[in-house]
């Protein structure tokens, strides 16, 4: 696939579509489903779509692996949103609600929550563990992401 081309999963249908990176910026959405595929918040991911955001999209994807009886996970949820609408479309921010799907927290070997995983090039590059502000976390995730 070209360089100047990226394939983006659609945080809806979890669809993959390709857009050039020049238009990144211009609020594009899904061919499948037609609604925008930068929401410019978090959105939920379980077993079936997470490979598809994390893995196959060209995106960095920065996911918070939480609970809702979490306290500091709760604390956190606000600043969350207000670092996914800095870091979007550079960086698509997602959660995984670990009481709901256990399997993928298993299976990241996440310990302690709020966990965030940063996840770039199909692996993952870089874990925090804590409650963070928003400024924390976009200036967290911008310090592991290449220039």
């Amino acid at each position: 696939m070209p360089a100047d081309t990226l394939v983006v999963a659609c945080p809806h249908c979890h669809t993959r579509n390709r857009i050039p990176r020049a238009r990144l910026r211009e609020a594009p959405v899904c061919g499948h489903c037609h609604k925008p595929l930068f929401p410019g918040a978090p959105f939920a991911l379980d077993a079936g779509s997470f490979d598809a955001h994390a893995l196959k999209s060209d995106l960095p994807l920065l996911v918070d692996f939480w609970a809702p009886w979490c306290g500091p996970c709760r604390m956190m949820a606000p600043a969350y949103e207000q670092a996914a609408a800095q870091l979007t479309p550079d960086c698509l921010l997602a959660k995984v609600d670990t009481e709901a799907q256990p399997a993928l927290g298993s299976r990241f070997g996440v310990r302690s929550i709020p966990t965030l995983v940063l996840f770039a090039g199909g692996r993952e590059i870089a874990r925090q563990s804590g409650a963070m502000p928003a400024q924390a976390i976009v200036q967290w995730v911008r310090g592991q992401l290449p220039a």
